[in-house]
């Protein structure tokens, strides 16, 4: 009901707002996500997150080079960010390890209202084709979108709810490519009309459909060829040739990681009254995929042979198959001079379903409807103090049927108070930020109903050393509440291929994080350090038990004390310039390390990325662009009980960008081959890490269109 009250008044001052002039300027670059600058537009009223967090910018050409089907692997370049990598068709990122209900995923700075934090074998519902603009979020300040974004949050931006008026009526934007890795082949476009000069109207579109992704190197890893070698020998000596056969040929498989197929498209489109008195839009947009999800091999023995995990052989395949509607509303509006600048509005409705089928036949039915809705007043600037606050509130209604239902039916409501603060002086800036949450997981089947009341805080410094140069420092407190699957988990999954088991007694876990970053950035070089760490009372995990149920490895919720620490690094530099083109160098770095505290001994943390080093050299030209880069990623061997290490690996990458409209950077068509060396390669973080690498050599085109 607050919700729908703040948007009945946001609505009537709108149209209480001054009328659009005819030769009125287009809206400032300020708040445009076109504008191509480093400007976070969730956040304009603060200087770009600088004081309490850091952020991360993917768009344009490189955004069209390292799209994938899944947002997770398209942002695997970036600082801090690895990947879940569950299969080609669901990836979700990893932030600083942390991942499921500590990374946010946000669209114009809503939640995604999917399912794809409730386990690594869940898609994001946003096609990478349809964004045009990546903000990675990380340190306190994304607290302001909920303490489930204790890791960062990654927010996507498209043209649905338009923001401006189009220069010359029409806009248009297209990409597509293909892949060899895969027998990748994707389009999507995406078309603004001026209706009137306050009036914006959007439609757009996407699809891609790929085959089974190829490996470089072996499909399994060492640990699970052993165990198949180890059954071919005892399958030889218990009198089974052609099953020792079978096994050794497993073993050694190379190539066609089988059943990571997927197919997706999306559809959508919006319209938005832009004047000077602010914005009001409304957008409507379906998303469907189906993805194979990759089956563990069996590595049991019927004579007392090893344990392990996966289904007999000649099962059916696992497919999802998922779907979403959703309806979204945006609302700016100019308020003068006063004490407040803007009042702005974003509400979303998501009706989703996603349907795990064993071969044809229906196994398990996932639903989630969910709205969320944020209010927020954004301040003048005063004598250098300026600021927002706001109200946010979200529902969810989530349900599964069928016979590996692993969560009963639930309901959560969230409803928090935020607010963020910054005051300048000089050469000192200084921030803070606050935010109360109230939260309510039911479970009516069971008679579950829990409450959990949170405040989050962060309190942050910068000191502009020289012209150029930024050093700051932060310190915060979050406490989340655990989610209804943390609490409720308990039974089979068969898409996981685990039996996965919740705690109701969970109690709200709570962080004290540090940190410290250096900025310097002049004409020829920049650089960026940042230092973290974090301390967990009743951190949640999931992790192997060692047990077994219904034939499925269990995994359980647990809750220690805990510490995360790490650091990100970049770097670049103008080398040197030959001829027409720039010669650039930059390098990438980033560590997390992560301990649980367990009666005085420490353990590892499941799934936490190992170190990675990423440099580049490029040569930038008016209308060619050349990049090489080496990606050195080192073995994991600080790994969890019951978990394996992971090999490093090295991969080799090269592109080559030609725009060749003079004068013109409207189309760009782009060559990439990435994995050259076609090495073997796994991600830690990634649940299925051990049958299901990263693709092998893969050779991309990609034509990218802008008019």
């Amino acid at each position: 009901m607050r919700l729908l009250c703040s948007a009945g008044f946001s609505l009537a001052l709108f149209l209480a707002a001054p009328a659009f002039a005819q030769d009125s300027a287009a809206p400032s670059n300020e708040d445009d996500v076109h504008a191509g600058g480093p400007i976070v537009v969730t956040a304009p009223y603060v200087r770009s997150l600088d004081i309490l967090g850091n952020v991360s910018v993917l768009e344009g050409d490189e955004l069209a080079r390292d799209i994938r089907g899944q947002i997770g692997d398209t942002l695997t370049r970036q600082p801090g960010v690895s990947a879940t990598s569950f299969s080609p068709g669901a990836s979700r990122p990893v932030l600083r390890g942390f991942s499921g209900e500590r990374v946010k995923i946000l669209t114009d700075g809503i939640g995604s209202i999917d399912a794809s934090n409730t386990s690594a074998d869940h898609a994001v519902t946003i096609d990478p084709l349809t964004v045009e603009r990546v903000e990675i979020l990380r340190g306190p300040a994304v607290l302001l979108f909920g303490s489930q974004a204790i890791g960062g949050a990654v927010n996507l931006f498209d043209r649905r709810i338009p923001r401006k008026v189009p220069a010359d009526h029409v806009h248009i934007d297209a990409i597509g490519g293909y892949a060899t890795a895969a027998n990748d082949r994707n389009i999507g476009s995406s078309i603004d009309v001026a209706l009137s000069p306050q009036i914006v109207a959007h439609l757009d579109g996407s699809w891609r459909k790929t085959g089974d992704t190829r490996s470089g190197g072996f499909v399994y890893a060492p640990d699970i060829r052993g165990d198949l070698l180890h059954l071919a020998e005892h399958a030889i000596e218990d009198g089974h040739p052609d099953e020792a056969a079978e096994l050794t040929a497993q073993a050694g498989k190379r190539g066609k990681i089988d059943n990571t197929q997927s197919e997706t498209w999306t559809a959508g489109g919006g319209i938005s009254l832009i004047n000077d008195g602010g914005q009001l839009g409304i957008s409507v947009g379906y998303f469907d995929t189906n993805y194979g999800v990759p089956d563990r091999p069996n590595t049991e023995h019927d004579h007392g042979g090893e344990e392990g995990g996966g289904h007999d052989h000649g099962e059916a395949p696992v497919t999802i198959g998922m779907k979403q509607w959703r309806a979204d509303l945006r609302g700016e509006i100019e308020l003068g001079d006063g004490f407040f600048d803007k009042l702005r509005i974003r509400a979303g409705f998501a009706d989703y379903k996603h349907t795990e089928f064993e071969g044809d036949e229906v196994g398990t039915v996932f639903t989630n409807q969910g709205v969320e809705g944020r209010v927020e007043l954004a301040q003048n600037d005063r004598g250098g103090w300026r600021g927002a606050s706001g109200i946010q509130y979200n529902h969810r209604d989530f349900n599964a049927v069928g016979e590996e239902a692993f969560v009963p039916r639930n309901l959560t409501d969230q409803f928090a108070l935020f607010t963020l603060q910054e005051y300048t002086m000089g050469p000192l800036g200084l921030e803070a930020a606050a935010r109360y949450e109230k939260t309510s997981v039911r479970a009516q089947t069971l008679g579950f109903d829990r409450n959990f009341d949170s405040f989050s805080g962060a309190l942050g410094a910068t000191y502009d050393i020289f012209e150029g140069a930024k050093f700051g420092v932060s310190v915060s407190r979050a406490v989340r509440a655990p989610s209804a699957e943390e609490l409720l988990s308990n039974g089979p999954h068969i898409a996981t291929q685990s039996f996965e088991v919740g705690d109701p007694n969970l109690k709200r876990e709570s962080n004290w994080g540090a940190e410290a970053s250096f900025k310097l950035k002049t004409d020829a070089f920049n650089l960026s350090l940042t230092g973290y760490s974090n301390w967990f009372d009743n951190f949640i995990y999931s992790a192997a038990t060692g047990a077994e149920e219904d034939e499925l490895p269990v995994f359980q919720y647990f809750q220690r004390d805990a510490r995360v620490w790490g650091f990100e690094a970049e770097a670049s530099a103008r080398l040197a310039q030959i001829g027409g083109f720039n010669i650039v160098g930059d390098v990438t770095a980033d560590m997390t390390r992560a301990k649980i505290r367990n009666a005085g001994l420490d353990r590892n943390v499941p799934r936490i990325p190992p170190l990675r080093i990423l440099g580049g050299l490029e040569a930038q030209g008016a209308r060619v662009d050349a990049r090489v880069e080496v990606e050195w990623t080192d073995d994991q061997t600080r790994t969890a009980q019951f978990e394996t290490p992971t090999e490093g690996f090295t991969l080799v990458n090269a592109s080559l960008s030609w725009r060749p409209l003079p004068d013109t950077k409207n189309l760009t068509l782009s060559l990439s081959a990435n994995n050259i060396f076609d090495v073997e390669a796994r991600r830690h973080a990634s649940f299925t890490k051990d049958y299901v690498p990263l693709a092998g050599r893969d050779f991309r085109l990609t034509a990218r269109a802008s008019f």
